[in-house]
């Protein structure tokens, strides 16, 4: 069940609404991108000087937070929302803390604004360099979890970027109280408040207006379930990158150690259930079948998984985000590759083997943006590749693909110095 984004969206195209209502989220995107320009040019020194202030923002109105998140949980509750999701809605101060402490990670990672990626001096004596720029108006849809309204503000914050959210109806209380303590401190710190603003959440077409303003918003990231971000990619006219769904699978090969195939499966298929880099298929190599799969059966159903023996072609393609698992076997490593590369959504696959050159075909021949040897899928995150926080997981080709973390958010920008003195003209 998706809180109150997806399930419009996947029930019918995005639809227009009020000229009033695209107005109002074009004027927004407006105000972003006068707020971007300032930020474009802020010194690390303001920008992490401004998350800290953000972070101090957000503890000094953890009560008003809490409050609204109250509100957001008895409606959740009244509309019979699962637990699971209930539990991705909800706040504490605990929570609220650790959001506070994700500002202050960012704030600690090295800026990429600027960074030179390539550059030289032409035979001509002209001089090249390719440096790091922002991307200037970011727009993000999202469901539920309120931490991520805190999260996409301190990244975009910190790369230079303004952002526009659109969050879910429920937790629309949750995200206003957020956004306003971000915003005052971004006033109070003399900034542009407008480089964090939230969409209205009463009408799906304020996610059309901002996915269509095409020369208002630079890009939109989508972050949900398939249902929003199919309907995002469907009808978006600016660019979009594609998070975060996964269908990912564990691959046991015939060389593989069955200790070691075990700890890791059930570390990628029950440490989050919930999440996109959970394994949500096992795949079993035939020649191994007979000893492996009753041993890895048995281990998933004592930790209280689901087990989908025989499945259908719905469950193989199946992101259950539940402690449910699809069960396959598969006649050799080219079989394997064959499946993950038919079924899986290029998110994370694993393969555990004791076989080099089977891990070497594996990780150059399946198309995904991680690929994992003798290692769970779960650790396809950003903070565990050692980026910090993350935007979300990119799973297309460009223009960022896997963890997307600050330098994600930035463009690049060519800069050509000539001489002063003589100028630079190209002959005819």
């Amino acid at each position: 069940m998706s809180l109150g984004v997806s399930a419009s969206l996947q029930a019918s195209s995005l639809q227009e609404s009020s000229p009033e209502l695209r107005d109002s989220v074009h004027d927004a995107a407006r105000r972003a991108r006068s707020a971007s320009r300032a930020l474009a040019s802020l010194t690390t020194t303001a920008k992490d000087h401004a998350l800290h202030a953000a972070a101090d923002a957000v503890l000094a109105h953890v009560h008003q937070i809490l409050a609204a998140n109250a509100e957001d949980l008895d409606i959740a509750r009244e509309a019979g929302t699962p637990a699971a999701m209930l539990d991705r809605l909800a706040l504490n101060p605990q929570r609220v803390d650790g959001i506070a402490a994700g500002l202050r990670q960012v704030a600690g990672l090295p800026d990429p604004v600027g960074e030179v990626l390539r550059g030289r001096t032409l035979p001509n004596g002209l001089q090249l360099r390719q440096q790091r720029v922002p991307l200037g108006v970011v727009g993000i849809v999202y469901e539920g979890r309120p931490n991520v309204t805190v999260d996409a503000f301190g990244l975009t914050l910190k790369s230079g970027n303004a952002v526009l959210l659109r969050g879910s109806s429920s937790a629309a209380r949750s995200n206003e109280a957020l956004v306003f303590a971000l915003r005052g401190a971004l006033d109070a710190e003399g900034l542009p408040a407008d480089a964090v603003q939230l969409l209205s959440s009463v009408d799906r077409s304020t996610v059309t207006h901002l996915i269509q303003a095409r020369g208002l918003v630079d890009v939109v990231i989508p972050r949900g379930g398939a249902g929003l971000i199919d309907a995002v990619v469907r009808d978006a006219l600016v660019p979009t990158i594609e998070t975060g769904v996964g269908n990912c699978h564990v691959y046991v090969h015939s060389d593989a150690n069955l200790d070691v195939a075990e700890r890791i499966l059930l570390n990628s298929k029950t440490r989050r259930p919930s999440v996109c880099n959970s394994a949500e298929t096992l795949l079993v190599d035939q020649a191994i079948a007979a000893t492996a799969v009753p041993r890895l059966l048995a281990a998933l159903q004592d930790a209280g998984v689901t087990v989908h023996v025989d499945p259908s072609e719905e469950e193989l393609r199946a992101e259950f985000l539940s402690m449910d698992i699809a069960l396959a076997v598969v006649d050799g490593l080219d079989a394997a590759i064959d499946h993950v590369n038919e079924y899986g959504t290029g998110h994370t696959e694993a393969i555990v083997t004791t076989d080099l050159a089977a891990a070497q075909q594996f990780t150059e021949q399946v198309d995904a943006a991680a690929v994992m040897v003798n290692a769970s899928t779960s650790f396809t995150d950003g903070e565990q590749f050692g980026f910090g926080a993350e935007i979300g997981i990119s799973t297309q080709k460009l223009h960022a693909r896997g963890p997307m973390g600050l330098p994600e958010l930035t463009s690049t920008k060519w800069i050509v110095w000539g001489s002063p003195l003589t100028g630079h003209t190209r002959p005819v």
